[in-house]
């Protein structure tokens, strides 16, 4: 099709591009450089409508259609930023930046936005208003509330989102859509026990810790198996379990355990906090111990609304031929979800074929996926906002 190639004409310049941000990792709201190379990019293709500093850090660009009859404006996002992680890609244009790497595609996710950026500056072939969104801090740093909180959605009076992320072992090219849920939230939690610490040949005068706090890591595993909708997705796992002490006479006078909860249901996400703070306090409370309970919520579920998911999966199967859209939820969460609480809109994954996981020191970017992507951004915004 021509919008696809036209990207393939373009595909060693975006693939220059996205080899220079990955040889040059930033992480979080620490961007700067990530965020100057977009500007620069976004100005050499004649936009003229960028703002800077959104969510910290972050960047947003308008492009205008050739007619905006409608008042249509659709949203378009990327993540800039890269993880703490040592590189062993071997690539001749691996991180020069030691213990950083773009280890999860996003230097990938942002030289695709910018080539469609290019197309859509070209071409114009739309009724309305497109809308470029470079978000810092994706990996931990909720940068897409941060965006959100400085006004995106209102100020640029965004109508519709749309985000992409590139997916291991989905061949190369090819896109898969979940309607509803499709990336979990994702909770974090402390608990403290405190007993009363003693000799080991004494149990009797102590209270034991560790004996409390493992009736409470079993117990934390009835919440999934005898609370939840056995058809429903939670996951709980408990990462971290100390005592205070290493000795192995002694009875510990304290245990810390942490661990997360993810779900694809707003409703079980509460329950889930619910439960973990009644079984450790009232299990603790059972064997004269004390619990406390700290919890750290994190990104809320990934929830795809319907006409939008189908809109992305049509805008998919006009590149690729065809789409899975009936893919299965997963777990890993994504701040996404804090622009799709805000406005309708869909995420969808592209094929990276077979890499290394994501988040895997070994990972890296599939650039033959770049002129499907492109084309997926650059075909949304033609479909939501057809020329007249």
């Amino acid at each position: 099709m021509p919008i696809k190639n036209s990207f393939a004409e373009m595909h060693g310049e975006i693939t220059g591009w996205r080899r220079h941000l990955h040889e040059n990792p930033e992480l979080l709201y620490d961007v700067h450089e990530t965020a100057a190379f977009v500007v620069e990019r976004l100005k050499e293709f004649g936009i003229t409508e960028i703002t800077t500093g959104i969510g910290r850090t972050g960047v947003v660009a308008t492009i205008k259609g050739k007619t905006d009859t409608k008042g249509r404006v659709v949203g378009l996002r990327a993540d800039m930023d890269a993880l703490p992680i040592e590189e062993a890609t071997g690539a001749e244009y691996s991180s020069k930046v030691p213990g950083k790497m773009h280890a999860c595609g996003h230097d990938g996710h942002t030289s695709m936005l910018l080539g469609a950026a290019k197309y859509l500056a070209e071409t114009r072939n739309f009724d309305g208003t497109a809308v470029l969104i470079f978000q810092p801090a994706e990996e931990g740093g909720a940068g897409a509330k941060a965006m959100c909180d400085d006004g995106l959605m209102d100020r640029w009076g965004i109508q519709e989102v749309y985000g992409m992320h590139n997916e291991p072992g989905l061949p190369v090219g090819e896109f898969s859509i979940c309607n509803g849920a499709s990336l979990a939230s994702s909770d974090e939690f402390e608990i403290i026990v405190t007993g009363k610490g003693g000799h080991a040949a004494v149990p009797h005068e102590a209270v034991d810790t560790t004996l409390v706090a493992a009736h409470i890591l079993i117990s934390l595993q009835t919440i999934v198996a005898r609370n939840v909708d056995p058809i429903k997705r939670v996951v709980l796992t408990v990462g971290t379990f100390k005592t205070d002490s290493e000795a192995s006479n002694v009875i510990a006078h304290s245990v810390r355990m942490a661990g997360t909860v993810r779900t694809l249901d707003p409703e079980y996400r509460k329950l889930a906090e619910e439960r973990v703070r009644r079984i450790a306090t009232d299990t603790a409370s059972a064997f004269g111990a004390s619990a406390e309970v700290n919890w750290d919520a994190g990104y809320p579920a990934t929830i795809n609304t319907p006409d939008e998911t189908g809109y992305a999966a049509d805008a998919a199967r006009a590149v690729a031929g065809s789409v899975n859209d009936n893919a299965d939820p997963i777990m890993p969460s994504e701040d996404f979800a804090y622009m799709l609480e805000e406005r309708p809109g869909a995420y969808i994954s592209i094929g990276n074929g077979d890499s290394a996981m994501c988040h895997h020191p070994a990972f890296d970017f599939n650039d033959d996926a770049t002129p499907a992507g492109c084309s997926w951004f650059a075909e949304l915004v033609e479909r939501r906002m057809p020329a007249l």
